[in-house]
């Protein structure tokens, strides 16, 4: 008989080696993560969808599903659904990280060769799996859903999604329609590169440019929730906007932050010294002249540019100091697990006892 395993640990380093032995011993081809939050009335048929879908591909596969701290029955259920199949890990947080967070987590405890994410709310449908395996086949290292016929509010979602898809498009020079929704797939060496914090998941592709990522989109149904309530609302859609900046600036700016900051600090110092070098002049030139009370608005400004230059180059060089940080150091993960949940089976437990011996 198989037995479950359940892994309970403090911090997200010794959960995450936990499943680095797991991955060892379970080594698949396909993860399909998928993040949850409060979705106890859609998660048996999300998992019984996700496996109809799943085996028909004729591939190993696995199901990594995150519970996000939810606070109603969604946990108890994965457990369940856990105990009656090897396929499915269960990773649950110690609370409510938000989404960015749990699909990180997720990656990083996924052990396929390609990794698709989607939502746990049943606005995703399983069987349009296979086109994102397509392409990730043809070589692509990013493939992107596109939501081609939307049915949300027009005012409250479409409107405000068309205009933050054609930003970010142009902003970060990535061709693609939808960066918003969460279904994808990614090849597991390049995912596992990419940083995820805040609310930085709709913007993958993006980021993935940065690495010279093959990217491309293939269409997908939307449709609307059966069941439970939505956890998105009009003021998510005014953070994107923030995060456009911020996704502006780390893709020209990530690697050389001097190159920006420095910029308009040397232009300040520049203009404050021209102000500055003027007014010395009339004063040399007219000794007798109280330059401060007919020029003192220039002179103050002239000042203020000089200080707010050198702030910005200091700015800049900080900067310097935390990039040279960020690429030599270990970077700490945005979650805590609280534990893993998976069945093992008899004959993983003798690799698993046998790797222990060695």
């Amino acid at each position: 008989m198989s037995d479950i395993r359940l892994t309970e640990r403090n911090d997200a380093t010794m959960s995450a080696s936990m499943s680095d032995r797991i991955v060892a011993i379970t080594k698949v081809k396909y993860s399909i993560v998928v993040p949850l939050h409060n979705e106890e009335e859609n998660v048996t048929t999300l998992y019984a969808r996700l496996k109809q879908a799943m085996e028909q591909v004729s591939e190993s596969f696995e199901m990594v599903l995150v519970d996000d701290g939810s606070s109603d029955r969604t946990y108890t259920l994965l457990e369940e659904i856990a105990a009656v199949d090897s396929r499915v890990l269960v990773v649950k947080l110690r609370r409510n990280f938000g989404q960015t967070a749990a699909l990180a987590a997720g990656f990083g405890h996924a052990s396929g060769k390609f990794i698709l994410a989607m939502d746990g709310d049943l606005q995703h449908d399983p069987n349009d799996i296979p086109k994102f395996i397509e392409k990730l086949e043809l070589g692509y290292d990013v493939v992107s859903g596109w939501r081609k016929e939307r049915i949300d509010n027009i005012i409250l979602r479409r409107a405000p999604s068309s205009c933050a898809n054609w930003l970010m498009a142009r902003l970060s020079g990535v061709d693609i329609h939808d960066f918003g929704t969460t279904f994808k797939a990614y090849r597991r060496e390049l995912i596992l590169k990419i940083p995820l914090y805040g609310e930085m998941h709709r913007f993958i592709p993006a980021l993935a440019s940065w690495y010279g990522a093959a990217i491309c989109e293939v269409p997908i149904g939307n449709t609307d929730r059966e069941r439970g309530k939505s956890h998105y609302g009009i003021g998510r859609t005014f953070r994107v906007l923030f995060d456009l900046l911020t996704i502006r600036f780390l893709l020209r700016y990530m690697g050389s932050p001097l190159h920006f900051f420095g910029g308009f600090g040397a232009l300040g110092i520049m203009m404050g010294s021209i102000i500055s070098a003027v007014l010395l002049g009339i004063k040399v030139l007219r000794p007798y002249q109280n330059v401060f009370d007919q020029h003192g608005s220039m002179s103050v400004i002239g000042a203020v540019l000089i200080v707010a230059g050198i702030q910005l180059l200091a700015v800049g060089l900080v900067g310097e100091l935390q990039v040279r940080h960020y690429y030599s150091s270990d970077h700490p993960a945005p979650y805590a697990i609280d534990r893993l949940v998976r069945l093992v089976s008899p004959e993983e437990h003798v690799v698993g006892e046998e790797q222990g011996r060695v």
